[in-house]
């Protein structure tokens, strides 16, 4: 059952009292976080959390710090593909940096659960307001973003669905605690939108090279090497974008 992104906005938070662990707002100078942190409070997230719907008013921006946000496009009222996923190593909401304040996508926690520091969107933009180098912080990660979702439009016209799966696996493995992902076939479904036939062909071929072991519901990285070869060039240029454009911890 998923719960709407109205709920999580009145779940209890609490107020952030020390550093999380998104990547994004830990790479922000110093004088930039302050301005985001009387604002920021901390919610707990379970898979199947909406955090954005789409055509609805963008409330409140969310800083992940665990969980992965699988961003689906909808189409006649049915989520039908992912065409990206972000973890601790962005956030959720951008639209409103762009001059809109609704979602484009439905925005769902998949995985596992997590935490996420959310901040009233009206705040948000108010803090950017104060700073050129804020606002110019959450604006590269969008173009990170707009990166990665380029190569999965690449990868779903060009690739084969093993390739295309290696791909998505390696995505999540970037993003959630460990090397056991949870991974049902609604999950390879919104990534992959073929028949479960070949999503269960795919996985046999890679757990034929070893580079993964497929269980019930789960996917468990054996060779995450392996998973890269098999991947090659579809998985890597974001990843190379985000560490030039957002970097590492600021000061």
């Amino acid at each position: 059952m998923m719960t709407h992104s109205s709920d999580i906005a009145d779940r209890p938070a609490t107020p952030v009292s020390e550093g999380g662990e998104n990547r994004l707002l830990a790479a922000l100078t110093t004088s930039d976080r302050a301005l985001l942190a009387p604002d920021l409070e901390r919610v707990s997230l379970v898979v199947g959390d909406t955090l954005l719907t789409v055509d609805q008013p963008i409330d409140y921006v969310y800083f992940l710090e665990g969980g992965i946000a699988a961003v689906l496009e909808v189409i006649d009222g049915e989520r039908q593909h992912a065409v990206g996923l972000l973890g601790a190593d962005g956030y959720v909401g951008w639209p409103i940096l762009l001059g809109d304040d609704r979602s484009p996508h439905d925005v769902v926690l998949r995985a596992e659960p997590g935490t996420a520091l959310r901040i009233p969107a009206d705040r948000l933009l108010a803090a950017v307001e104060r700073s050129d180098t804020l606002r110019a912080a959450l604006l590269r990660f969008i173009q990170v973003f707009l990166i990665q979702m380029g190569r999965t439009v690449v990868s779903a016209l060009s690739h084969p669905v093993e390739r295309r799966l290696a791909r998505w696996i390696l995505l999540y493995h970037d993003r959630v605690r460990g090397d056991e992902i949870s991974m049902t076939h609604e999950e390879f479904r919104l990534m992959l939108a073929v028949r479960r036939s070949s999503i269960t062909d795919a996985l046999h071929r890679l757990e034929e090279t070893l580079a993964i072991k497929s269980v019930r519901g789960r996917v468990i990285v054996r060779d995450r090497e392996k998973l890269l070869e098999m991947a090659a060039m579809t998985y890597g240029p974001p990843e190379e974008a985000y560490q030039r454009l957002v970097g590492t911890p600021g000061n």
